[in-house]
């Protein structure tokens, strides 16, 4: 818990992100015990995808203080109508987030942005499954592919990042989160996906699924680590 008092990042926010951000931290430090494990696993510096499992709405709470006090201003892959709400808009624009029109030929704008977000150096926070987990035990599903051609394409390093506890702060269907009696939440980071023997590989199907396969496999061993503790 003493690593949520420690000088975080706060150039590159953006006005209404780092707002939001200031607003948050005190609560997450009050009210939500959490045990972070994997920092010298992120680059301080440089592009560097962070790829989550995902389990409930306050994913992105977690996954944030991680990015931050691991020393990294996270920029979000989300669905583009979270553009159009106010406020959260004026926080994902200020953020310098990445909007995703899901289900439509857009779709595909959300990934260029994101490896231009990577090669510009920047720590882009992604859910490789898209959406919520429907295992019905909350392990990772099978992972699509565009975290992997990002990957592939910028050849910046993919560190894999597992979560656990919020489904408990703000469960499924539930938009009302229940810090108390505190949840803890868990996340930890483990070493960098290996995927230098694809590089120079053609972008087939083939390959996008064996790496993409890699890094789910690696989120879920680390999932397996936090729920066996």
């Amino acid at each position: 818990m003493a690593a949520l008092t420690k000088r975080l990042p706060r150039r590159e926010r953006g006005f209404w992100f780092g707002s939001a951000i200031d607003v948050l931290w005190p609560l997450v430090v009050l009210f939500i015990p959490m045990r972070m494990t994997g920092h010298e696993h992120v680059p301080k510096t440089g592009g560097v995808l962070l790829a989550f499992n995902h389990i409930s709405f306050a994913d992105p709470v977690s996954s944030t203080v991680f990015a931050l006090v691991s020393g990294r201003v996270p920029r979000y892959l989300a669905k583009a109508s979270l553009w159009r709400l106010p406020l959260v808009g004026s926080i994902m624009r200020s953020g310098r987030h990445v909007p995703v029109d899901r289900g439509t030929e857009r779709a595909g704008e959300a990934l260029s942005g994101a490896q231009g977000a990577v090669a510009a150096g920047e720590c882009v926070a992604v859910y490789p499954e898209g959406t919520f987990t429907n295992d019905p035990d909350g392990w990772p599903m099978t992972g699509k592919s565009g975290v992997a051609r990002a990957a592939l394409i910028s050849r910046k390093p993919v560190i894999p990042v597992a979560q656990w506890g919020t489904q408990r702060l703000l469960p499924r269907g539930s938009f009302l989160p229940r810090p108390l009696p505190r949840k803890r939440v868990d996340v930890a980071a483990g070493p960098e996906v290996d995927l230098s023997d694809l590089y120079d590989l053609p972008l087939s199907k083939e390959v996008l699924d064996k790496a993409t396969a890699r890094i789910m496999a690696a989120i879920t061993d680390l999932l397996a680590g936090i729920r066996a503790r």
